[in-house]
């Protein structure tokens, strides 16, 4: 199997990178975080680059591309822990051209691909516990269309949002709307999140919204593995850059006269760190590439890559403070940063304990070995 990037591929991670090293150094990201964590200017210097459209066919004014790019750009926006949630432009693209109705795709798609529009999922409950099929919100049809009760935590960027993919019980069954920023009984909380990203707490009282699909749980899992694969993408890229920091951090430090960097058991703390950032790009690499699988296989996969990089980004994060020192952990020091967003990826889309059971109830008696 070739696991080389394309031409095309490098091409793109080349103008991703340049972009964060040019456009979004640690003092642009300080001022965001500063001023509420999300950009709508930085947002769109993304959008003119196509990477909103990605995962956008062409037919809607997309880059027609798909997961492998999308994990190509996550990885470089990773390594400048870039806050505006580009990972819920492809979550809501890939769900609303894999689900959604035409009038949908054709009313949303294209917007979203230019950037005139960001819409995010909202689907965190506080009961919920990261059970994609635990849901309170309610719909009923009105007027020939649906309204919707409820309140969903979490939504990145959710108070800057032009519109939210919601979920919410329709007749007993889960089914996913669309609701836009405008529409009336639509209430906001926003709040900075650990890692400097936007949040918010976003209420629905009787809101006016658009049906996406009555299969609304079919969706909601794929919307929600796609996501995984995203923070997979998105944890390398900042793990590689955490390790690149402690790396030179230690040829500088001095102690007993002689950089830290000459001390073997320090090294060999590197090489653990080193050694898990390479099991978590494997499964970075699996994750994306299972994203085309059946239902119950890609499920199965996607938890089993964010154990891996649950496991993997709480030791690379962690291995760094202790390498650093006092500095790890100061604001002022860009490795602090890292660190905070490393440890919030773990807890994103369904914690390591949640999908390590995902794994566990999906085993067979053969494990998957001889199957």
């Amino acid at each position: 199997m070739d696991f080389d990037f394309s031409d095309d591929q490098l091409a793109l991670r080349d103008a991703v990178a340049k972009w964060v090293e040019k456009s979004y150094d640690f003092e642009r990201r300080r001022a965001i975080v500063a001023a509420g964590g999300f950009d709508r200017a930085a947002y769109g210097e993304l959008a003119e680059l196509g990477l909103a459209g990605i995962c956008v066919g062409e037919d809607h004014g997309g880059l027609g591309m798909g997961p492998v790019e999308a994990m190509v750009v996550l990885e470089e926006l990773g390594r400048g822990i870039v806050v505006e949630p580009l990972t819920q432009t492809f979550v809501v693209s890939t769900a609303l051209g894999a689900h959604g109705s035409d009038a949908v795709r054709q009313a949303w798609l294209p917007r979203i691909a230019s950037g005139e529009a960001l819409v995010v999922l909202a689907h965190q409950e506080r009961k919920a516990r990261y059970r994609l099929d635990t849901c309170e919100a309610q719909a009923s049809a009105a007027g020939g269309g649906h309204t919707v009760t409820g309140l969903k935590h979490i939504v990145a960027a959710g108070d800057q949002a032009d519109a939210w993919l919601v979920p919410a019980q329709l007749n007993g069954k889960l089914a996913l709307f669309l609701i836009e920023r405008g529409a009336q009984g639509v209430n906001t909380r926003g709040y900075l999140t650990q890692d400097g990203s936007r949040a918010a707490d976003v209420q629905f009282n009787g809101a006016p919204a658009q049906l996406v699909t009555t299969d609304g749980l079919t969706a909601l899992m794929h919307a929600a593995d796609v996501g995984i694969a995203c923070a997979c993408a998105y944890g390398v890229g900042a793990m590689d850059q955490t390790l690149k920091l402690t790396v030179d951090y230690m040829n500088q430090r001095k102690q007993f006269g002689v950089v830290i960097a000459s001390f073997q058991a320090l090294r060999h703390r590197v090489a653990d760190m080193k050694m898990q950032l390479e099991l978590a790009r494997s499964m970075s690499y699996y994750a994306t590439l299972k994203l085309g699988a059946p239902e119950a296989e890609r499920r199965q996969a996607l938890s089993r890559a964010k154990v891996q990089l649950g496991q993997a980004l709480r030791f690379v994060g962690q291995q760094s403070v202790q390498l650093h020192g006092g500095i790890g952990v100061t604001d002022e020091y860009v490795g602090s940063h890292y660190f905070k967003s490393l440890t919030q990826l773990e807890m994103s889309w369904g914690d390591t304990l949640h999908h390590l059971g995902q794994v566990s109830q999906r085993m067979t008696d053969s494990a998957g070995v001889f199957a």
